[in-house]
């Protein structure tokens, strides 16, 4: 049973492989996606949607951009608990804060997160030393706090309302119920493993070796993932239609089901995925005021950080290279051109 075991794992390996998988699962959500997004903005009334964006309350779409914006403060920390964790204590918060900034919003908008955002965190880091390694291992940390915030309050989600997944997942109430049982009994067995001992929480071998939170501050690291998590889908609430009334579990239980498809997808912006998602989890709502609400969430989430990541980002490399080279290239010619002042009680003789 071993060989056939290991036989089938190696012709996986040579035939399929976990990269080629990974691309086409992400290919097939896109295009599952787009093509669910055609059929379902068929017949939209654009003037309808103008007017549902006319209607929105500029008091909740300015209580979304503050959940936004507390969103990002949130984001700020995984790069910070991740540097934490790996012992680079030196790297102060505003670099985490740049850095996990920046390669969020431009990777996330840019598509293929893991390398855009691993090439941005490795432009800010290596001027305070940190290798690849060092940025391999912070993307891995931070990623781990991503989706632990995302299974814990899915599972929560899935065992108090398995309903509201079921237009998503097309699965029987009680499967998704199971389902998050399973999700929350996985996060129970993983805080149970890291507290047997250190050396059980090794990943990794020879140049590359990360150790793992230990297990309460893994509970810490799931509360920023829930914050942040929590945070997105109050400002996607705060946008939805007053009517019909959906409480704040079932519509973060969608919201979460979409995002993690857009994440999956890699497509740019999640864009398609997460609103074709959205648009099926929320069938109740009228398709124009939805389609209104996902429009103001794009612009709040997307658009705005997007744009100011890449301005940021922007005037860092010409300080970097036109700035900093011009102030050091003037330094000498200074030097140079000042007059020769004498030590004190030591005044210059003059030539005879």
């Amino acid at each position: 049973m071993q060989g056939f075991v290991s036989a089938l794992r190696r012709a996986f390996d040579r035939w399929v492989g976990w990269k080629r998988l990974g691309i086409l699962a992400s290919v097939a959500i896109v295009t599952i996606a787009v093509l669910h997004l055609i059929k379902t903005l068929k017949g939209i009334n654009s003037e309808h949607v103008l007017l549902a964006l006319e209607d929105k309350s500029s008091t909740h779409i300015a209580l979304a951009a503050v959940c936004v914006f507390c969103a990002f403060c949130t984001l700020t920390l995984y790069d910070l608990f991740a540097l934490r964790t790996i012992g680079r204590f030196n790297v102060p918060y505003r670099i985490a804060a740049l850095s996990s900034f920046t390669s969020y919003s431009i990777g996330h908008n840019i598509g293929a997160t893991v390398f855009t955002g691993g090439a941005i965190r490795f432009r800010i880091y290596s001027d305070w030393g940190l290798s690849a390694i060092d940025v391999a291992k912070i993307c891995f940390i931070s990623g781990l706090t991503f989706w632990l915030g995302n299974t814990f309050v899915l599972g929560i989600g899935l065992m108090w309302h398995p309903s509201a997944a079921e237009a998503i997942a097309l699965l029987p109430q009680s499967v998704n119920q199971l389902i998050g049982f399973g999700f929350i009994a996985g996060i129970a067995g993983y805080l149970c493993w890291l507290a047997v001992g250190r050396n059980r929480r090794e990943l990794g071998r020879d140049g590359w070796k990360v150790v793992l939170p230990s297990a309460p501050l893994t509970l810490v690291q799931i509360m920023i993932g829930v914050v942040d998590l929590g945070f997105c889908a109050l400002a996607m609430y705060l946008l939805i239609p007053e009517s019909p009334h959906i409480d704040f579990l079932s519509m973060a239980v969608v919201f979460i089901l979409a995002t993690l498809l857009g994440f999956a997808s890699h497509a740019p912006g999640s864009l398609g995925v997460f609103d074709a998602a959205m648009l099926v989890g929320l069938g109740e709502f009228g398709r124009e005021e939805l389609l209104a609400s996902l429009l103001v969430f794009r612009i709040l989430y997307f658009f705005i950080p997007f744009a100011v990541a890449v301005t940021i980002m922007g005037l860092r490399e010409l300080w970097l290279s036109v700035v900093i080279p011009w102030q050091q290239r003037r330094k000498p010619n200074q030097l140079s051109s000042a007059p020769a002042i004498a030590p004190a009680g030591k005044p210059q003789q003059q030539k005879s």
